[in-house]
């Protein structure tokens, strides 16, 4: 009885040395367990699509520039107004444009950022309202 034991134990030891160097190799391949460094290795790794809606004020060869309009915000209990405001997206061989590109059109644009500029993934132009 007493081999037996013993054999019992070297094979429970056996696992549990197996268990500890699978967990010591096993991290360096596998995802963060905890949400947020998954969520911010993924950020990392591709930049974050953003979508934005507004009127055309100016197009140019490479880029167009889309006026945001005035926005509500609501600090503390007060609305406040703020100025409209303008951002100017750069147009890529990447970028689909579904419509035409022209000053007073509306538009729906989902870019990214790249090197502190704003890049359209793909814009969506429709008419201007009368």
């Amino acid at each position: 009885m007493n081999g037996k034991i013993r054999m019992a134990f070297h094979g429970i030891c056996s696992l549990g040395l197996m268990a500890l160097l699978v967990t010591m190799v096993w991290p360096a391949h596998a995802t963060p367990a905890h949400p947020f460094l998954l969520t911010a290795t993924a950020q990392q790794d591709s930049p974050q699509a953003q979508s934005v809606s507004g009127t055309i004020a100016s197009v140019g060869r490479n880029t167009f520039t889309l006026t945001l309009g005035s926005t509500t915000s609501n600090p503390g209990s007060q609305m406040q107004q703020t100025s409209p405001k303008s951002m100017t997206f750069m147009i890529d061989q990447n970028t689909t444009v579904e419509g035409k590109l022209k000053v007073g059109a509306n538009a729906d644009v989902t870019y990214r950022q790249d090197n502190g500029n704003n890049v359209a993934i793909s814009v969506r132009v429709s008419s201007s309202a009368s």
